[in-house]
């Protein structure tokens, strides 16, 4: 049955096809059939291998089209079309989005990205001089920058905990931040996922260390979401910020910020919002004109996601993750900044070549065998970084592989 579907083309009816398919079989990670069809529901340009979805990735066609109509609809009348027929949607956006994070739309505000959710926190939240903020080697740059401008504004202090990249247990990142904080501590920061190299913190862990300690604690989800299945019960977070354009695929531009409801009215928003919003979610999105369709059109890679399913989503990204590192992990001249155990990561993986420069090996695969991948400079590690996607194939894992084996042997 799959296999005869196999060559079907996904256009408008992509969420129907999925829906079929589904209802006469569950697809494992390895059915090339079933995800043949996943593939064929994004328009990509398939002489390059984009694994650099860490970064952004491509949405499917349905949120594209989603997105285009709904701006040449604006564009017909803006201030008509775009105020007061397309504007009301996000309430529907906000309640799906809020529905898949597991809290209360009044929790959940629409922001463009995980820098700006995250910036609302981190600048949001009220410190006096000599307060500490607690922080991780393993975060985002744009945070550290973030951090620092407080520093230089308010007199405040970052102390930034050296964390293990590849720990033998997920405990000794909770006490390594643990070690970090002291009496004047007053904020906390840290990666659900790092960007560095895709290595999952413990949330939960680290949040109730947090509020053992009364310190509030901001959780950077960017690489986290969608990504594997995940809910704010099962976090325990305050705090979590995200981008939706990684691996919910939704339009570029596009994220969330979670704040759990008692910390609404006390978080300052980063424009100016009136006293009577002090306790309303939406006070965080008072970021003036802006396009609608981007954040509407986040309801289709919100459907697209949910028909695929999180948990199965995660089984593939694994699948793929391991047929190219099976490859490689015994070669000699091959060495992985990740820890590949199912609890410490999924989809991102940091791996190098001995006597091999980072941003030469992105080159040379690039020009050698059409794969796109980023570079990563941590100070204890340097790599390339490989993500993968739904939609990548087969071929594609292997095309890097090959190129990998290649470099590795000096060919």
């Amino acid at each position: 049955m799959l296999a005869a579907a196999a060559g079907a083309a996904f256009r408008n009816d992509t969420l129907d096809l999925i829906c079929k398919l589904l209802a006469t079989a569950r697809p494992e990670a390895e059915d090339e059939d079933f995800w043949a069809q996943v593939q064929q529901a994004f328009s990509l340009d398939r002489n390059m291998a984009n694994f650099n979805n860490g970064g952004c990735s491509p949405s499917p066609r349905i949120v594209q089209e989603a997105m285009r109509r709904q701006l040449e609809l604006s564009n017909q009348a803006p201030s008509y079309y775009m105020w007061r027929e397309l504007e009301p949607e996000v309430e529907a956006v906000r309640r799906r989005l809020a529905s898949m994070f597991g809290c209360q739309p009044e929790e959940m505000a629409i922001t463009r990205n995980a820098s700006e959710a995250l910036e609302i926190c981190l600048l949001g939240h009220d410190l006096k001089p000599g307060d500490e903020v607690l922080a991780t080697s393993m975060d985002y740059p744009r945070m550290i920058t973030t951090i620092k401008q407080r520093e230089r504004r308010d007199g405040v202090k970052m102390v930034q905990v050296d964390t293990p990249y590849k720990p033998g247990s997920l405990s000794e990142l909770t006490a390594a931040i643990e070690r970090g904080i002291s009496s004047r501590t007053k904020l906390m920061l840290f990666s659900h996922v790092s960007f560095f190299n895709g290595q999952i913190f413990p949330v939960d862990q680290i949040c109730a260390l947090g509020a053992r300690h009364g310190i509030p604690v901001v959780v950077d989800g960017a690489h986290a979401f969608a990504q594997f299945p995940m809910s704010r019960d099962g976090l325990g977070c305050d705090f979590y910020g995200t981008s939706l354009h990684k691996w919910l695929m939704a339009p570029i531009g596009t994220g969330f910020l979670y704040v759990r409801e008692r910390n609404i009215k006390a978080l300052w928003p980063l424009m100016a919002a009136a006293d009577t919003q002090d306790g309303d979610i939406r006070k965080f999105e008072e970021i003036g004109t802006h396009p609608a369709a981007n954040h509407n059109a986040i309801a289709e890679a919100l459907t697209f996601n949910e028909m695929i399913g999180i948990q199965r989503k995660s089984e593939r990204l694994r699948y793929l993750r391991k047929r190219w590192v099976d490859r490689l992990r015994d070669h000699p001249n091959v060495f992985f900044n990740t820890s590949l155990e199912p609890d410490h990561s999924c989809a991102i993986t940091n791996v190098g070549i001995k006597n091999v420069k980072p941003n030469e090996l992105a080159d040379r695969l690039l020009t050698k065998h059409g794969v796109f991948v980023t570079t990563i400079s941590h100070p204890h590690f340097e790599g390339i970084r490989v993500t993968p996607n739904v939609y990548s194939t087969i071929e594609e894992i292997d095309r890097f592989a090959n190129g990998m084996l290649d470099a590795a042997r000096g060919v």
